[in-house]
């Protein structure tokens, strides 16, 4: 079964896709700047992706960053 969750964090992934969308643009006609936008945008949305899925991760996992107990508020 694919892991989903390891592909789409995946920074190899995200370069690949980046490079391969920013080629098809510039074989269309596209200009080099507006390649390196689309590029750009589809490295923001990487970022954003891999941040919702480790905090998914975290808070399924019921348990702070710091790696604490989800019942200790951390308080005294």
């Amino acid at each position: 079964m694919v892991n989903w969750k390891r592909k789409l964090t995946s920074r190899k992934l995200w370069v690949a896709l980046a490079g391969f969308v920013s080629g098809i643009l510039i074989a269309c006609g596209k200009t080099e700047a507006e390649a390196t936008q689309v590029a750009a945008l589809i490295m923001s949305a990487a970022s954003v992706v891999g941040y919702v899925i480790g905090e998914g991760l975290v808070d399924a996992g019921g348990w702070n960053i710091e790696g604490g107990d989800p019942s200790d508020d951390g308080e005294q």
